[in-house]
């Protein structure tokens, strides 16, 4: 019994220190200050480890491993350039060394590959999994080492799924006890508050901190919020700071829990695996939503999957389709502190919450001014002016390709595409006529 008692205690006393020092804050939208003192401490750790791995570091390995991050100085000329000094008028069988050329680069490095694995890292952040390499260096290194392991599973961690676990409950049972409301102008406030309490307690399971730039480019109702994605958390990190109707397939388990409750008293857009492939259904369906200016901003991840946050990948041309206002959002995370990027090709989602474990997830979110699309552009050209001006703000690298090649093998237009370019230059020396 007595033992009893204490568990009861201990517990009791530790969801009270929750409920005061996270819960209670995060319903206001304040901070304590505690997370400030955990970041300036935790920087600090940082510091101090990289000065020590650089001093017992050989010159020769960090030369290695700052070189790691770009196997290849790739020649980004086009082909005509690339062939004009190995060609003649004609077709010439040297042509052939170029293309082996290009293709030996893909085999060891592409573009496409290396944007779906974690982030390279300049130095050590004392998180096992982010540096392969690692090897023994100091004893006081490896003690502070062991100590950050027992204070990320033995105390962050517990208050990290109590958090959670908090926050998910919440969201599940506000907005259905909200959406049993008619509704009204209370209803939505009380979804907004629901959904911004319960995101915000999420993020500080997360340790997350994060820095908001620009505020007076916020999305506005009825219109489209469009951002790079890296992690299923970009949800949480944008509704922190204000909330959106979310746009996205049914899921089963527990997320189509969450989903069933949510559309109760939000007007998210949910669709069926067989609705996602009908593009007019889909496109009909988000026509009606932007046409309430009353209605929350849609977000919307054009992407289609998450990339690595190091760059922007294409953007599917659907979202660009619809008309209306778009507002640009640019994401950023600091992998110094954690890993936010989630591969879901070889990470299920049981797997992916490890990141809970990390030292903390920091990111700056950019607002931009809004963006419509000019006379005589179409989609295409639109979406892609949308995803430099990201890319260019998030200090992100643009890329032409499809994330979709995540899975998805390369398109046999694409093949074409460079077939017909070579074939162009041929009959413009001369050869065809």
């Amino acid at each position: 019994m007595e033992g009893a008692e204490l568990a009861g205690k201990i517990l009791s006393t530790w969801l009270t220190l929750v409920l005061g020092f996270i819960l209670l804050p995060s319903v206001f939208g304040v901070s304590l200050g505690i997370s400030e003192i955990y970041m300036k401490i935790l920087v600090k750790t940082l510091e101090w480890a990289t000065i020590r791995i650089e001093k017992g570091t050989p010159k020769e390995s960090i030369l290695k491993n700052s070189a790691s991050v770009g196997i290849i100085q790739r020649d980004e000329s086009p082909m005509e350039k690339g062939l004009s000094g190995l060609r003649g008028r004609d077709f010439e069988l040297s042509d052939v060394f170029y293309f082996s050329k290009k293709g030996l680069e893909a085999i060891v490095e592409d573009e496409v590959t290396q944007r779906f694995s974690s982030e390279e890292l300049v130095s050590w952040n004392l998180l096992t999994r982010t540096n392969v390499n690692f090897q023994y260096i100091s004893l006081r290194l490896t003690m502070v080492w062991v100590l950050g392991v027992i204070v990320r599973y033995c105390v962050l961690l517990p208050l990290r799924v109590t958090l959670a676990f908090i926050g998910i409950s919440l969201l599940v049972i506000g907005t259905t006890l909200v959406g049993q409301l008619p509704d009204s102008s209370l209803k939505n406030w009380l979804s907004e508050l629901v959904h911004l309490t319960c995101c915000r307690i999420c993020v500080r399971s997360l340790s997350g901190t994060i820095h908001y730039h620009n505020k007076q480019y916020r999305p506005q109702k009825g219109g489209i919020c469009v951002a790079n994605h890296t992690s299923p958390i970009d949800v949480l990190i944008l509704t922190t700071d204000g909330c959106y109707a979310m746009v996205g397939q049914v899921h089963g388990g527990l997320m189509g829990i969450i989903q069933r409750a949510m559309v109760k008293a939000c007007p998210h857009v949910w669709f069926e695996r067989s609705e996602m492939k009908d593009r007019h259904l889909v496109t009909k369906r988000l026509k009606e939503h932007i046409a309430d200016k009353k209605k929350l901003p849609i977000l919307i991840f054009p992407e289609g999957t998450c990339i690595n946050n190091t760059s922007v990948m294409m953007f599917k041309k659907g979202s660009f389709e619809i008309g209306g206002t778009i507002h640009p959002v640019a994401i950023k995370y600091n992998p110094q502190f954690g890993d936010a990027f989630w591969n879901s090709s070889k990470y299920n989602m049981v797997s992916y919450l490890l990141m809970m474990t990390s030292w903390a997830i920091v990111c700056d979110v950019w607002y931009m001014p809004p963006m419509t699309r000019e006379e005589g552009e179409d989609a295409v050209q639109f979406a892609n002016r949308v995803k430099s001006a990201i890319a260019i703000q998030g200090g992100l690298t643009e890329l032409p390709w499809d994330g979709g090649l995540k899975r998805a093998k390369v398109k046999d237009t694409l093949k074409e595409e460079q077939q017909k370019n070579y074939s162009k230059m041929i009959v413009g020396n001369g050869s065809v006529s």
